[in-house]
């Protein structure tokens, strides 16, 4: 028992000793930790705002859409033949089919929707 003991006291002051070395070699300007800098600017505020402001006049120039304004076409059909369409594709009995359900992935035509 006392044997364990004193090998275990040993472990514990060679960890110790070796963490207080490594320590104070980075301590001592070794390579290390480097404590973190100070920011140094190198442009003035106004150069960095007059350069926001000149990108924010720019527009998105990485888009890969036209730079035109959004413009809504008037649709030739009327609100209410839209709203019945939706209520019986709502209703409808195959609106959850799936194909995978039957034989060959393959629906019978009876479950088909109407062709329009």
């Amino acid at each position: 028992m006392k044997t364990s003991n004193l090998i275990a006291a040993a472990v514990l002051s060679l960890l110790a000793a070796s963490g207080a070395q490594a320590q104070g070699a980075q301590a001592n300007g070794a390579p290390g930790f480097e404590p973190v800098r100070p920011l140094q600017a190198v442009t003035r505020r106004a150069d960095v705002a007059s350069g926001a402001d000149a990108a924010a006049r720019g527009g998105n120039v990485y888009g890969d859409v036209v730079a035109a304004p959004l413009t809504s076409r008037p649709s030739s059909r009327d609100r209410a033949s839209i709203r019945a369409e939706a209520v019986a594709a709502a209703h409808a009995p195959n609106q959850n089919l799936d194909r995978r359900a039957f034989v060959n992935s393959e629906v019978p035509p009876q479950f088909e929707a109407p062709r329009r």
